[in-house]
């Protein structure tokens, strides 16, 4: 592993299928010699908490750096945030960074935010049905990036940031946010590869796992490409 994140292995909608995640780690250490795995939501099936715990013991075995958010049907929060926070204590490699940051080897900075991300400021958060913020949200938990300039910064959202290239849904206010930190690489939720720029940064939706589907991005030359498991 190299002493700064360059090569991410990425994938999102996990569905809680161990056996895909297991492969996918299989083929981040041998096929593409990763320092890092991001992981976007759904991270469950059924939101269970044997789910959660599976899926995160089955990533800290691998003894990989790995940066995670969950997704809109990751729900209770409760009940992921518990199963998160038992496995982060046993694996130190594990980061969930949902409204909160994590530093990676060589002053590389992930922060994300999951769930659905919606710009209407009078809409409700929600995080027992289903897990949805307000946009403002997001920046008011992320506004301490302010102060950590000095890091390379890499964001994860489960809802992408405005884009033409990712059709309608994204929010505005996230694309706002990320032309603001200027981060090397946002990766965000959806079912198929998508790799846009926005600003200075490259804004790369790996695919669905459940599909078979991820990607590998190199974050200091901004570049992303679509594999199959």
């Amino acid at each position: 592993m190299r002493e700064r994140v360059e090569e991410v292995v990425a994938a999102s909608g996990i569905g809680g299928d161990i056996e895909r995640v297991e492969r996918l780690l299989g083929a981040a250490r041998e096929r593409h010699g990763a320092d890092a795995v991001v992981l976007l939501g759904d991270l469950s099936a059924r939101g269970e908490a044997e789910e959660y715990a599976g899926l995160l013991r089955a990533l800290g075995e691998a003894n990989l750096p790995t940066f995670y958010v969950p997704g809109a049907g990751d729900a209770p929060l409760g009940r992921y945030l518990r199963e998160a926070y038992n496995a982060e204590v046993v694996f130190p490699f594990l980061h969930g960074v949902h409204g909160s940051f994590a530093f990676g080897p060589g002053y590389v900075l992930f922060a994300g935010m999951g769930g659905e991300i919606w710009d209407d400021p009078r809409r409700e958060r929600v995080e027992q049905e289903r897990l949805g913020y307000p946009a403002w949200e997001v920046e008011y938990r992320l506004k301490v990036l302010h102060e950590l300039r000095d890091y390379q910064r890499v964001f994860l959202f489960g809802t992408p940031p405005a884009h033409k290239g990712f059709g309608e849904g994204g929010s505005q206010t996230l694309a706002e946010l990320v032309k603001t930190h200027s981060p090397r690489v946002v990766f965000a939720g959806g079912e198929d590869f998508a790799c846009e720029e926005l600003g200075s940064s490259l804004v790369v939706s790996p695919g669905a796992l459940s599909e078979g589907r991820y990607a590998v991005v190199r974050i200091t030359g901004r570049e992303a490409e679509a594999h199959g498991l």
